[in-house]
Formats: C-alpha cells, structure tokens, sequence
C-alpha cells in the first residue's frame, strides 16, 4: 500500500490507516482524529492560511482529548454546576487552564465567541475564571470543553472547595521549574565570573571553550524545562496569529541560546548563556509571585463557598437523613447542629440559639434566635440543636445570592480595563517590530551582528504587557474582595469605577437615613373606629409605616379579630385601599385621603397614616422614626470628599426636614411620588452629574434604575435588592462612605498601575533601543514592573476604616 502524508501534520504513513476525506475536488489524509479535529477547527476559524506557512514542516499529530467529556453533559454535573435562566439559557464558571496573559484571555473569548449558541464568553485574567452563558439546544457544554481544549487550553468548573488542592498542584509545578531554573543560574554565574574575568584579564581558548560547553550544558535544561510554559503559550498564540509576553520571553531566550551556540562552535564573539537563564529564571519567578498574590486575593470569595457543606439533615415523619443540599425544597424541615453552619435559608419551627452572622454583616456578636425567627445561609450555629423549615431554596438563599454577586463582579470588565486591554493586545506586536529595527539600526551603524542582536534582545525582554495588562483586574479584584470583607457587595467591578466618579449622592430616608421601623408617637381614634379592620388593611403592607402601625395595635388590643378583605389596592407612595362587605377602607398619607376628598389635619414634624371608612375619617397616627447611628457624622465625611448630598422622600414637607437638618443634608425633595424621584436623578444627569442613589423599598426601585450607581441596603425590598448594583449587607449607613472610600482608592490604584506600565515601558523601552540595556537586566526590570502592579494593588488592603 503506498505511502500517504497526513493533510495536518505531513507525518507519512500507509494509506490503509489512514482516515479518508473527500473535500471539494481534493482528497483530505489524517493519520488520527486529533489531527482531523485541528484541521477543521482552523479552517472553520479562517486559519486556514497556517498550513501555506507549515510547508512541508512536520508537526507531532493532534493530541486527541478523551474521555471525561461526557461528564459535562450529565444531569448530576448540570445540578451542580450549571445555572438555567428563565429564557432557558444555560450558565456556569468554569477555571480555564494555562492562561499566562491577556492574550490568552483575548484568544479563549474569540474562540468561544465564534462558537454558535455561546452568548457570552467572560474571562477573569486575574484569577482565570471565566463566565460562560449559552443555548443547550444550539450546542452542548461538553463540545465548548473540547473547543478549549483544542487550543491548548483545559477547562473545569470552579470549585471553591477544590480551588486549594488545584492551588498547590500550580506551585509545585511551579517549585520544581525554579528549583531547576535558579540552580543553572546560580553555576552558570560562578562560570560567568571566570569567564568575564578571563575576558579582561586574558583566558587561553581551551578553557574558554571548556566553560561555554559547561554554561550550555546547564542552560539547557533551563532554558527548555523551565521555560518549557513560555513556549507552550508562545506556540499556541502563533497558531492562533497572537503575539503574547509569552513570545517576547520565549524569542529573546530562543535568540540569546541559538546566537551562543554559534558563538561556542564557531570560537568568535561572546556566549550569552547567562543571560538565557536569567531570563527565564527572573520572570518564572515573578509569574510565580503574581500566581500566589493572585490566589490570597480570591481567597476572600473562595472562603465565602469553600467550606460550606453539600449535605444537610432533614426531618421526615421522624426520619432522619442526610440529602444533598440540592435536593431540598422550600418547605422541608432542617435539623442544625452547634457548629455547622446554614447553607439554606429557613424559619426556625422548634429550638432556639446563637448564630454567628459575622460572615454576612461583620458583625461578631452572636445573634440570638428562637421559634418564628429567619436564619440566613452562611451564618454558624454555636449552641442548640434546632429544627427549622427551609423558605427558599439553595440556589436563591442569601449565601449561594452573595457568591453569585461575586462571581459577577470579577468577570465584568471596567471600561479602563477595556481600554487596557486594547493597549497590550497590540503591545508585543509592536515591541517586536521596535526589536527588529533596533536590530537593523545597530547593525549597519556598528558593524557588529553580536551587538546589534544583544541590544535586539534587550528591547524584547525589557518591555512588559504583562504589567499592564494586571494593572486594573489585579486591583479591581482586590477591591472587591475588600468590600465583601466589609459587608458591600459589588454587582460589577465596572461600578467601582462608576461610583469613584460620583458626584451627587441621593438618599432615601425611611429605612436609609432613619431605621425604617417608625413607632406610634400618638394616636387619635374617632367615632367609627375598628381595630380589626385596620389591623386587617395594614397587613397587606410591608411599608415601614404599616409595620409600625401594626406592632402598635398588637401591644394596645389583646384581641383582634380576623376579617377577610376583598379588592386590596397598593397605592404607590401614598397608602392602600381595600372593601369589606359593603365598607370602603382607605389607609395612607394626607394627599391619599385628600383625594378621596376626607378632611384631614396634616400639620406634623412626624410622618403620618390616616384611616376612614367610607370616606370617614375613624384614626389618625403620628409615627416617629429613629436616625441611624453614626449617619449624621458619614454624612458630613461624604460632603467632605467633595459629593453634594440630596434627600428623595415621600414623606411630607416638615418631617423630611426635621430629619434633615439632624443630619446635615441642605438640599431636601419631598412629597415625591416614584416617579419623582426618576425625574429628580434625570435633570442632575442632565447638569452633568453622576448620580449615585441609596434606597431600600419599592417605591425606590424606579429612582434606583434611573441613577448611574444604584445601592441597596441589605434589608430592603428584592425588587430594589434586584434593581441595584451594589448591595450593603449589614446595614449601616457607614457603609456607604466605606463604599465609596474604597471605589476611589481601587480607581486611583488603577491609575497609579496604569501610569507606572505606561511610564516604565516608555523609559526603558529607549534605553534598550539605544544599549544602555543589556538582557539580564532586562529580564529583572520585566519581573520587577509586573510585581510593583501587584504590589501596588495589595496596598488597598491598607485603607484604615472605623471598626464597626
């Protein structure tokens, strides 16, 4: 049988084991499916235009992924793993494998972008997570495994509880490759000094000969072990046409190496083997350092999944049993144990105890529960034993809310990072092009072809995309992890940048400003009046004012009757309305009863609920509300950073500015309707402002999506909960000044990065065109710039805030 090529790699074989393809008026040969596989995907990518480069080069075939594919697809894995939206859309987080750089980053994106059924493909670099949202009926989670695969890359779902076992497997990688690295540098310098020392002092070409065999012989292995992860990103960025930092560390080592040898067999000119394991040996050792900085920052979100259990026990007819906390519906009943912590929300039923809260509000003191109370996911049981009935289930409790948050924000890009991004994309190909005209430049100015690839060298080694390319993730995931820490939760890392520019903060102020638990201050009951019928209207309110109203009524009447209601209307910012029998209730604000035209008296420094029956007024209540500790002082701190500060309230005229003035707040609209407040953050945006709005209800959630940051507190209602971009679990006003602090120390630490790259490669890049460089220097500069970023980004951990 006769001997056949393979279409991809042009190892030849027998045709008879070959795998047959007619395409167009050709026929295709592969010697394995891996082969088959690549070739396609090049030329379904537009790549075809590789193989007219290849030649007759032979290549090592495909290597062909198997097994462990079909997991992906299976119902367990997708319980597990994989979130469904309502438009059917599957999502999950995936760790992508063998990322050095942006263009890494840059090169998973395109090719999962130009896979159909994938709507959005979102890497994280500093962490190499990245968010994946497609359609199951287009294509199945299992083939955009393999399309990753297929460049080089491996991919496996994020795991916190597994994140520190795949941790330790990188650093010990990682150990082995600098152990290897450092040894060569440190014997190749001791031959280095014998030989400099020869070169001034005078050596017979024996023994310099003997010393340059020695100096390759231990360059070797550093140059193709240690460095071994240079060029295996080197390769693929080339067979994806990218030009990474990856390939500016593997040419200038690969050019340093070949020239020496040249040197060595030849006897003219200096070896530079030395300089080859610098190289290698100083930016491995700063890609090490920024994968340990990398992984303490993530730590912070890690920590939050990583050791909460899978399983819990629950209760059936007196059964108990240990089931997955994905099997557990909303309704089951949960036996908690001292010292396992709550992995689903619920409502205590029998037993009582502390739970330590201080994972989700900071707070430390332990939080005393008993029958009737909610006990939150991620808070810890210290204790009792108690049994309580799960109220959501674990997708939608607050822990699994909180994560999802998390993994959100580090995926979303800021602008500047954007923009950063767009830089170093074009950064190698630019240095590169810089290297060769230096090379050119020296060449036929000197004379010299040593000199002139010596100083070639030093200006691919010397720049750095890599510092740029971290200056905004590595701060902003810093930032992030920071603001967890205190309670805020950032939806996008894109906000902080948002918020760093704000200019105008606008406050709500029942439940923002005050408590948001107003209590009867005095009560006037007229003829007509009927407990049971008011306790029955205010109950089909979550309003503040009707809580209030309702623990008041509670404490007065030791029995209150139950009446059902017909035709309950919610009244947006002004009361509710309801029918019983034949009565017509009307329960709200003066302007609610006004128009129903009942004669009201609204002359109060206190907010204030009117009821009538059938247009008669029975009950009028004057409720009082308690300002939030330390809000009048944050206030004064957030004017003091140079933000106009606003109250948006639809309380009356005289309360908004009894409260007010206790606080420091000048400029104050109220009587607004929701509405309102939207047209209110619409004509500050229209003076120039960026609006950041706080609010906690409903009628909130209309300003909220108008406003350019919107922040929620921790306790509001879901729908502005859902509206807003940042959430502030523990509800303290402090944290809004804290909020802020921290966006504009991340925005000026990114910044301060941004600038340092752009300076550092704006200086040294002309020193090495013009030889002031030479490469082992400039390999220490490289490593050096990267690790300032990191550095620099870490220093946000710094940022002193009051202890709450």
């Amino acid at each position: 049988m006769a001997q056949v090529s393979c279409t991809h790699c042009n190892l030849t074989f027998s045709q008879d084991v070959m795998i047959v393809e007619k395409e167009a008026d050709k026929t295709l040969f592969f010697c394995c499916k891996g082969c088959q596989g690549v070739y396609h995907l090049l030329g379904d990518q537009g790549l075809d235009s590789f193989y007219d480069k290849l030649g007759t080069t032979t290549l090592q075939p495909a290597a062909q992924e198997v097994g462990n594919l079909e997991k992906f697809d299976l119902e367990g894995f997708k319980k597990k793993y994989i979130t469904t939206d309502d438009e059917g859309l599957n999502k999950i987080h995936l760790i992508i494998e063998g990322i050095h750089c942006s263009a890494c980053v840059w090169l998973n994106e395109k090719i999962l972008h130009k896979t159909n059924g994938v709507i959005e493909a979102s890497i994280n670099y500093t962490n190499n997570k990245a968010k994946i949202i497609w359609d199951p009926e287009v294509v199945k989670l299992s083939e955009l495994i393999h399309t990753i695969r297929s460049i080089g890359y491996n991919a496996y779902p994020y795991d916190p509880a597994l994140q520190e076992e795949r941790a330790i497997s990188t650093r010990k990688t990682y150990y082995t490759r600098i152990l290897v690295a450092v040894f060569g540098s440190m014997n190749i310098m001791w031959l280095a000094i014998a030989h400099y020392a020869g070169y001034f002092g005078g050596i017979e070409q024996s023994f310099k000969d003997i010393l340059n065999v020695a100096e390759f012989i231990l360059a070797t292995p550093v140059l193709f072990y240690s460095g071994w992860i240079f060029y295996r990103s080197a390769y693929y960025g080339y067979k994806n046409r990218m030009i990474n930092m990856d390939t500016l560390v593997a040419t200038g080592a690969s050019l340093a190496y070949i020239y020496s040898i040249y040197a060595m067999i030849s006897q003219k000119g200096e070896v530079y083997f030395d300089s080859v394991t610098m190289i290698i040996t100083f930016v491995l050792v700063g890609k090490y350092l920024e994968v340990l900085s990398k992984k303490h920052a993530v730590d912070t979100l890690d920590g939050l999944m990583g050791s909460t259990p899978t399983e819990v026990t629950t209760l059936k007819d007196g059964v108990k049993s240990l089931v997955s906390v994905e099997n557990v519906i909303v309704g089951d009943i949960i036996e908690l144990k001292p010292g396992e912590k709550v992995v689903i929300d619920g409502e205590v039923v029998w037993g009582q105890g502390s739970f330590d809260e201080s994972s989700l509000t900071g707070e430390n003191e332990p939080v005393y529960k008993k029958q009737g109370d909610t006990i939150l996911s991620g808070s810890l049981c210290l204790d009792s034993v108690l049994h309580y009935k799960a109220s959501k289930d674990v997708s939608n409790s607050m822990l699994s809310s909180i994560v999802n948050l998390l993994e959100e924000s580090i995926t979303k890009k800021p602008r500047i990072e954007q923009l950063a991004n767009a830089i170093s994309g074009r950064f190698s190909s630019t240095i590169l092009l810089i290297a060769l005209c230096t090379f050119a430049g020296w060449y036929f100015w000197m004379g010299s072809f040593e000199q002139a690839l010596i100083v070639g060298i030093s200006v691919i080694v010397i720049a750095c995309p890599c510092a740029l390319s971290l200056a905004t993730p590595m701060a902003t995931l810093v930032g992030i992890a920071q603001a967890a820490k205190r309670g805020i939760l950032f939806k996008e890392a894109t906000f902080l940048e948002t918020m760093a520019k704000s200019t105008v903060l606008a406050l709500d102020k029942t439940g923002t400003i005050t408590e948001g638990k107003p209590s009867v201050a005095s009560a006037q009951l007229y003829e007509g009046f009927d407990a049971s019928l008011l306790y029955a209207l205010i109950n089909t309110s979550n309003h503040p004012i009707s809580k209030g109203i309702k623990t008041y009524l509670e404490t007065e009447y030791e029995i209150l009757e139950t009446r059902h209601l017909e035709a309950i209307h919610s009244i947006e910012a002004k009361g509710i309305s309801a029918t019983y029998d034949t009565k017509n209730l009307i329960g709200g604000n003066a302007q609610l009863l006004q128009e129903e035209r009942v004669t009201v008296q609204s002359d109060s420094e206190h907010s204030l609920f009117f009821f009538a029956i059938d247009k008669q007024l029975v009950a009028r209540f004057e409720l009082s509300d308690t300002i939030k500790s330390g809000a009048a002082k944050t206030i004064q701190n957030i004017k003091n950073l140079g933000i106009k500060v606003v109250m948006l309230t639809g309380d009356h005229e005289r309360s908004a500015q009894k409260v007010a003035s206790a606080v420091g707040i000048d400029a104050v609209y109220a009587k607004l309707l929701p509405q309102d407040k939207a047209r209110i953050i619409q004509d500050l945006h229209q003076a120039g402002e960026v609006v950041v709005m706080v609010g906690d209800g409903i009628n909130d959630a209309l300003a909220l999506t108008s406003s350019d940051i919107a922040i929620a507190m921790g306790n509001g209602a879901d729908v502005a909960i859902g509206v807003s971009d940042v959430v502030l679990l523990d509800e303290r006003f402090e944290s809004i000044e804290e909020a802020y602090r921290l966006s504009r120390r991340t925005y000026g630490a990114v910044k301060e990065n941004l600038a340092f790259s752009l300076l550092y490669n704006t200086i040294t890049v002309p020193l090495a065109v013009m030889g002031f460089v030479y490469p082992l220097v400039a390999a220490f500069s490289m490593s050096l710039s990267s690790l300032i970023v990191v550095g620099n980004s870490l220093r946000i951990k710094n940022l002193h805030f009051k202890d709450k």
